[in-house]
């Protein structure tokens, strides 16, 4: 259920546009940003405000990949897998956060604490690898400084 406050601001979207449809993601943000992900019947009521068919506002959600249609946990953990990130230690990256967090991509740690996604690209070329921990982005990032990077989020 939409709280009055995700109403508003789905509202104040839809209002800004010719076409409702527009507004599709900062409306999907907007749900986000209060629950912490976007269920099926957060989305359904999303595109009822929007007056636009379940479907539709559901391949907007799907198509994102920033848009999580899951829980997720309280610290969310995108590894750029771009070309220059692969070039500069990805892989090793990615393996290690998995090893440390005891998880596989897709997946959240048993205590809620974090979660691992792929994500093509964070435009963080200069700074590979990069990750992109609750909107916060993090480049060069090592093995080494992992235990450091993830003690930061509690």
């Amino acid at each position: 259920m939409l709280s009055e406050a995700e109403r508003q601001a789905i509202v104040e979207e839809r209002d800004r546009w010719a076409d409702p449809r527009a507004a599709g993601v900062e409306a999907l943000k907007a749900v986000q940003k209060h629950q912490g992900w976007v269920s099926d019947a957060a989305l359904a009521e999303a595109a009822e405000v929007l007056g636009m068919p379940v479907a539709e506002l559901d391949g907007v959600a799907t198509f994102y990949n920033l848009i999580f249609r899951k829980p997720v946990g309280r610290h969310v953990i995108l590894v750029c897998d771009s070309v220059s990130c692969w070039m500069l230690g990805q892989e090793s990256l990615y393996a290690a956060l998995q090893g440390k967090l005891g998880i596989a991509p897709g997946q959240t740690t048993g205590d809620g604490r974090f979660t691992l996604l792929p994500v093509c690209c964070l435009g963080q070329c200069e700074r590979a690898p990069a990750v992109l921990i609750d909107g916060e982005p993090v480049g060069e990032v090592t093995t080494d400084g992992l235990d450091a990077l993830l003690d930061r989020y509690s």
